[in-house]
């Protein structure tokens, strides 16, 4: 959440000791009962009083009221309520997703699913992997279970559930929302357990045996962005990014340890923004789990819908060209049967990968330039507006290239900048050459260094706070997800050049296309790689 004041207007009088204050630091030089200043915010919050409200009345900002409420009940949470009234235990027309792009424009709240804990996840999220990677009776861990959302929906869907959290008053809050009669209905399952819940550190699972967990489904904190306890040690949320990422590794191995082999582990990350660029957080994680054994089966999207930009902005989206953003990402790994055999695929015999330069058809100008990293597009109109959305938000007048990486000979391949006489400020690549389905490994490979190839030579004549865009899209072989987005990350590394965003793009209506449940789901999903050119 961005640091800013709910009210920085005029100086008001505190209500507990009635002495002038702009801001809560500034009060505290004088008050002398922060206590019982505290309280009184308490005592507001639990009466109702909006966030907005208590802002205007004691003047302190978001970041502070997040901190007092920390204090006083050990957890990040916006809304003091015990008691919640059920008013179904399903989701309405709830039907299970099937492609990569998952999209909940109303986060959930049957059962006792709420949003009051900071930083939950939606539980169609839990419910979705649950029904998709489990059966009735099987065991579901969540080591990161918070206010209990993935236990809810593992006991209403006839699971077991073992679910831990660091913080004791995590555990207090998920008990108290995992505590409510499953009437018997044809519609549920026909036995219901209850869950486990208990205070432990998702780092050591070592009262669990190797190979007895069903399926892991968990949701951890995005390194210090979102603080979940008061300091306490062991809590992975007040880490930096090195650090978290470091201690996740003995999350991974744990996972991988005991997961049943043929078994999922499902992962719910998002990415971070420091001194306006992106941190791929997720495909750092994403890293971290392959490298303890784990296989990647899917890679899914989650988008949010709490990120449209209007107003004043929109118009700072434009003036400092950033985005919000609005994507997030649901690794689904798999713990192998069997290690993998080391049998060498045949090189790929459709073509090598060739640059070809492009010249993109723009219709008209765009009335309204996207603002958030995940861009829904008609598929009629789909490349016209990615083009357009690209080149003008990252162009410098007409100074721009754009290349297709093509996967067969062309009369027109050329030696791409052999005949460039002045620099520009854009270079977009295209990837059309892996929307073929055959794709192997070592093609992957061809096309990794050719990417390569190019953004390298391209870097000299990229102006200074210029761009060089990349398309792609992840691909699928031998029913394993290959994450080619993450895979240009960790092998483009540019000298002066930094990763500013990572946008992510789909078409409409992309679910109802693919309505049926299939074994795999079908990847719908592109990114945009956007590199700046430091200045020197």
């Amino acid at each position: 959440m961005v640091e800013k004041c709910i009210k920085v207007t005029n100086e008001i009088k505190c209500p507990i000791c009635n002495i002038s204050t702009s801001t809560l630091n500034e009060h505290m030089k004088f008050c002398h009962n922060k206590k019982e200043f505290e309280l009184a915010i308490i005592a507001d919050k639990n009466k109702g009083l909006s966030d907005i409200e208590i802002g205007e009345k004691y003047c302190i900002t978001y970041n502070q009221l997040e901190k007092i409420i920390r204090r006083a009940t050990g957890l990040s949470i916006s809304i003091l309520k015990n008691q919640k009234e059920i008013k179904s235990l399903s989701p309405n027309d709830f039907k299970e997703e099937t492609t990569t792009v998952w999209s909940f424009k109303s986060r959930g709240n049957w059962a006792t699913h709420s949003g009051e804990y900071r930083g939950n996840w939606s539980p169609y999220i839990p419910r979705n992997v649950i029904l998709r990677y489990s059966e009735p009776g099987d065991i579901v861990l969540d080591y990161f279970v918070g206010a209990g959302t993935t236990a809810v929906e593992a006991k209403l869907l006839g699971r077991r559930c073992i679910a831990h959290d660091i913080n004791e008053k995590a555990i207090e809050l998920a008990k108290k929302n995992v505590d409510f009669e499953v009437p018997k209905n044809k519609l549920l399952p026909e036995k219901i357990y209850e869950p486990d819940l208990s205070v432990m550190d998702a780092r050591d699972l070592s009262y669990l045996k190797s190979d007895s967990i069903d399926l892991i489904c968990a949701h951890p904190p995005y390194a210090n962005i979102i603080h979940y306890t008061e300091f306490k040690e062991g809590d992975l949320s007040y880490l930096d990014t090195e650090h978290f990422l470091t201690e996740m590794e003995k999350v991974a191995m744990e996972s991988y340890r005991v997961l049943k082999p043929g078994r999922k582990c499902v992962i719910l990350i998002g990415d971070m923004r420091r001194h306006k660029h992106v941190v791929p957080l997720g495909f750092n994680l994403i890293n971290v789990f392959l490298n303890a054994g784990f296989k990647l089966k899917e890679l899914v999207i989650k988008r949010q819908h709490n990120c449209k930009t209007t107003g004043f902005w929109y118009a700072n989206s434009i003036k400092f060209n950033f985005l919000l953003l609005a994507h997030e990402y649901l690794p689904i790994f798999e713990k192998p049967l069997f290690k993998p055999n080391m049998i060498k695929e045949q090189t790929a015999t459709y073509g090598l990968v060739e640059p070809i330069l492009a010249i993109p058809h723009l219709k008209k100008d765009l009335k309204e330039m996207e603002t958030t990293t995940v861009w829904i597009f008609p598929e009629d109109k789909f490349e016209n507006l990615l083009n357009k959305n690209v080149i003008e938000r990252y162009r410098d007048r007409d100074h721009y290239r754009i290349i297709n990486l093509s996967s067969c000979k062309n009369d027109l391949t050329e030696n791409t900048f052999s005949n460039l006489n002045k620099k520009f400020n854009l270079l977009f690549i295209k990837s059309p050459c892996l929307n073929n389905e055959n794709i192997t490994h070592p093609y992957i490979n061809i096309y990794l260094e050719k990417l390569k190839e190019i953004v390298y030579n391209a870097s000299h004549y990229i102006k200074e706070n210029g761009y060089c865009v990349i398309q792609t899209r992840d691909v699928r072989i031998n029913d394993y997800l290959e994450p080619i987005a993450k895979y240009i990350y960790d092998s483009i590394k540019l000298h002066g050049f930094s990763l500013k965003e990572i946008i992510v793009t789909a078409t409409e209506n992309h679910k109802d296309k693919y309505s049926e449940k299939s074994q795999n789901l079908q990847i719908v999903h592109q990114y945009l790689l956007v590199y700046k050119k430091l200045n020197k």
